[in-house]
């Protein structure tokens, strides 16, 4: 099922997602790598993915959720779209820079597959990027109706929001979340997010073959145990 299938709310994504410093990292590190073939794996609307696809780089954007993709296509840019997961990722070992934003890491079940799969798309000294939440923060203790809940004004009319926890057991994380229009009607997406800590990212990433470096955040801020992200940066080979 597409997690994200009502066309009225995928308008909204890049409302409530909008360009920021995750960005802006992600496009000084291709810069600074001079990337020309980028690979965006999870990329949603396409918000970033469009920006990085500058003259004379190759761009690839890559989600599970045709109705994200079919919002990405409406505007024009070079960028190649394709939808799936990591298994539909080839194999070319060419690509320069891969980038995994928001929860995407977060959403795949298996990640050392993922991870081998990325591998094989990287040449030797590409560099694969993401962000993943910190367990030890425990984010979702505050994913509850009464956390949540509020009410606004959107594009696409008034909206009543909230999170339900719904299961939390050996790092997997599931909640729904609420979506109420003024006709009553709720639309509710099911959400399962798997936090892992610094440890088990940093094995699966030795494993697939990267060497690995780690901070808190967008500017380079030294990660301790209590950070709330986790900001990956890892080289093949």
């Amino acid at each position: 099922m597409d997690p994200y299938g009502d066309e009225k709310l995928v308008e909204l994504y890049d409302l409530d997602n909008p360009d920021g410093d995750d960005h802006a990292y992600f496009r000084a590190l291709a810069d600074s790598l001079d990337a020309r073939k980028i690979l965006d794996l999870g990329c949603g609307t396409g918000l970033l993915t469009r920006s990085l696809a500058t003259p004379g780089r190759e761009v690839i954007g890559i989600d599970p959720s045709p109705t994200m993709l079919n919002y990405a296509r409406r505007t024009p840019s070079s960028v190649t779209w394709l939808t799936g997961d990591a298994t539909v990722i080839p194999p070319t070992a060419d690509v320069d820079l891969v980038v995994c934003t928001g929860n995407t890491i977060m959403h795949i079940p298996d990640l050392p597959a993922a991870l081998t799969a990325l591998a094989g798309a990287l040449r030797d000294g590409g560099v694969l990027a993401f962000e993943s939440r910190n367990p030890a923060a425990r984010a979702w203790e505050s994913w509850t109706r009464e956390a949540t809940y509020g009410e606004r004004d959107t594009p696409i009319g008034h909206l009543t929001e909230w999170l339900d926890l719904i299961e939390v057991a050996n790092g997997r994380v599931v909640f729904d979340a609420h979506n109420q229009y003024d006709d009553g009607r709720d639309d509710v997406y099911r959400n399962e997010l798997y936090f892992r800590s610094l440890a088990e990212i940093s094995d699966a990433l030795d494993a697939a073959g990267f060497a690995v470096q780690v901070t808190a955040g967008w500017q380079g801020e030294p990660f301790s145990v209590d950070s709330r992200l986790m900001v990956f940066r890892a080289e093949k080979g």
